[in-house]
């Protein structure tokens, strides 16, 4: 794909996401919302790929952020939009915390204790009755908005953009070859002089507080959190799917997945309501063992074969 068509491509995108509310009912901007909260989460997720370390702590982040935010209302007396920035702050904080100890850690040994600190969250949440609510979380005397379908999806809009700009970023800035580097060999990278845990915490912080502030946009958006709502494994599978099938280190193919799997998803869902994650499962199976650079990078090796084959 040209670079031409691939913008105007994004430009047709942008104006369909801009003018949606305009002609589609309150569902259809829900579904949206949906798939643009999960296409925020598979981004960020890949953000920290491009390092090498692989994260299965999504939904620990989120639903940090969806409980600082909550609480930062009930508890604080915050209003609900500013509470969205400060649940970033939080989990921003907390990943900047955790990330001294956790960072040291590489392959399977980091992705285990990443999922391993999002259940102790869960379990933390879960257990301090008074303050959080316990199982039964805790509810907001309303939505923010109003509840109003096409302020909402601006919202999770902006979620999106701010997902988009950190990538973005990444990938033109010196923060890219930092990543990069890291990932094909640290040894290599250390002695061209990149300070390895510096830009691991950089990339682990950002994520991390983007996630926390997704989890604020959400738990604005429904009202509620309880801990089984945000801390579900939907938010860690689900964007890790969309960003294998879309094409990992890169900004397009987690949106790409994100379209392709979050239409699926709501079909799912109304199908197989306990199934699903079983399915989420099978295409990253399918994907890693067959397609294990994800539709875009697939494309791009059959477009080198098609030059190949012209030059010849």
């Amino acid at each position: 794909m040209n670079r031409n068509l691939s913008r105007a491509l994004a430009a047709l995108a942008l104006a369909v996401a801009v003018a949606l509310p305009a002609f589609a009912g309150a569902y259809p901007l829900q579904v949206a919302r949906n798939i643009i909260m999960y296409m925020a989460l598979a981004v960020t997720w890949d953000m920290l790929l491009r390092s090498g370390q692989i994260s299965f702590g999504i939904a620990g982040l989120f639903g940090l952020g969806a409980y600082a935010s909550v609480l930062g209302v009930l508890r604080a007396g915050m209003p609900g939009w500013l509470s969205i920035p400060f649940a970033a702050v939080f989990s921003g904080l907390v990943a900047l915390l955790i990330g001294f100890l956790i960072l040291r850690l590489r392959a399977m040994y980091f992705s285990i204790v990443t999922l391993a600190l999002a259940e102790i969250f869960r379990i933390v949440i879960h257990n301090l009755h008074d303050f959080t609510g316990g199982p039964e979380g805790v509810v907001l005397q309303g939505v923010i908005f109003g509840g109003d379908a096409g302020k909402l999806y601006w919202l999770a809009l902006a979620g999106l953009a701010v997902a988009l700009g950190a990538s973005w970023w990444f990938e033109n800035s010196r923060v890219h070859y930092a990543l990069t580097a890291i990932r094909n060999n640290e040894t290599s990278a250390k002695s061209s002089g990149v300070n390895i845990f510096r830009w691991l915490l950089v990339a682990f912080v950002v994520t991390s507080s983007i996630q926390g502030l997704l989890g604020g946009i959400y738990v604005q958006s429904y009202g509620f959190a309880t801990p089984e709502s945000v801390f579900d494994a939907n938010f860690t599978l689900l964007p890790l799917a969309m960003a294998l099938l879309g094409g990992v280190h890169s900004t397009v193919g987690p949106v790409l997945g994100a379209v392709l799997l979050g239409l699926a998803a709501e079909w799912l869902k109304l199908k197989i309501p306990y199934g699903h994650l079983v399915v989420y499962g099978v295409i990253i199976i399918i994907v890693i063992l067959f397609m294990p650079q994800g539709l875009l990078g697939q494309a791009r090796a059959m477009r080198r074969s098609a030059d190949k084959r012209r030059k010849a």
